[in-house]
């Protein structure tokens, strides 16, 4: 696999750092030098030496998806942009790889197979949907859904560690469950859907391991800190967001079916190893 015909986009987030990790050969794009929502510019761009596009920019805040200015952002990044990605990848032959996200679903099933049917309850839900339909149209694409993603910036496990560094017990969602995904993860799995040239298709991917809400998530960070004496205390999300305006609905049930990505030969690791390792290089970390 040339790395050189590989465009990573959305390089500064959390995944697109760890896709540039695996292939430093890659070219980047950041919304700022293209946005590719924009069709005349996007079909402009110089895709004769693309094969491979590794789609990691996206829209992700979810609240912020509810408000009207975020509404529309969402729907450029999350659903007009793939769209024009799906219709390049289609007309120059291009592998289209997106990533996807459990608020596609509703969060009604205990266990989320690749087939289910989409039903998103919040905006960033509906328009993450509406780009896996676009993607699904191009012949040659991936479609990665995953959840709950930690990595190299802002996300949940760094911000309870945080809040340990100052002694601060917090209140934590008990009512949804769920399992962490880090981005080594879904980079190892979209090199295996590459390298073996698996069927086309969508797949779930995260992290293996028993399920648990974020308040037995943040136990367990405490945990590895040796924060034993903090608490945390179990609240539902309606009584968490109950003072908090223009907030997205959240599925309550994020556990996703793994047998398909599996079946590549893909061994995936359990959250919590994964997150002793993790907890471990933070805590190593040069403070900023």
């Amino acid at each position: 696999m040339d790395e050189s015909r590989i465009l990573i986009t959305g390089a500064h987030g959390q995944l697109g750092k760890a896709l540039l990790l695996k292939y430093p050969g890659a070219t980047t794009v950041s919304h700022s030098e293209l946005d590719f929502a924009d069709w005349s510019a996007a079909e402009s761009y110089d895709w004769t030496k693309v094969a491979i596009i590794l789609n990691a920019g996206a829209y992700t805040n979810v609240d912020g998806a509810e408000t009207s200015d975020g509404r529309v952002a969402a729907w450029k990044a999350n659903a007009t942009a793939v769209a024009n990605l799906s219709k390049i990848a289609a007309a120059h032959d291009i592998t289209l790889v997106h990533i996807s996200s459990d608020y596609v679903f509703d969060g009604t099933k205990d266990n989320h197979t690749e087939d289910e049917d989409l039903s998103p309850l919040g905006v960033y839900g509906q328009t993450k949907a509406a780009g896996d339909i676009a993607v699904i149209t191009t012949p040659k694409h991936y479609v990665l859904r995953s959840t709950w993603v930690i990595g190299d910036g802002n996300n949940f496990v760094r911000t309870m560690i945080n809040l340990a560094s100052r002694d601060i017990s917090p209140k934590v969602v008990n009512d949804q469950v769920g399992r962490l995904t880090f981005t080594s993860t879904i980079v190892d799995a979209i090199d295996t859907l590459l390298q073996k040239e698996a069927a086309f298709g969508v797949y779930n991917v995260t992290n293996d391991g028993e399920s648990a809400s974020w308040a037995d998530i943040t136990r367990t960070i405490f945990k590895e800190l040796g924060r034993d004496d903090l608490t945390v205390t179990d609240t539902t999300t309606e009584e968490y967001f109950a003072s908090k305006p223009d907030v997205s609905p959240r599925p309550k049930q994020s556990t996703m079916n793994l047998t398909k990505i599996k079946a590549t030969g893909l061994t995936l690791r359990d959250w919590r190893i994964e997150l002793h390792d993790y907890v471990k290089a933070e805590q190593a970390r040069p403070k900023e």
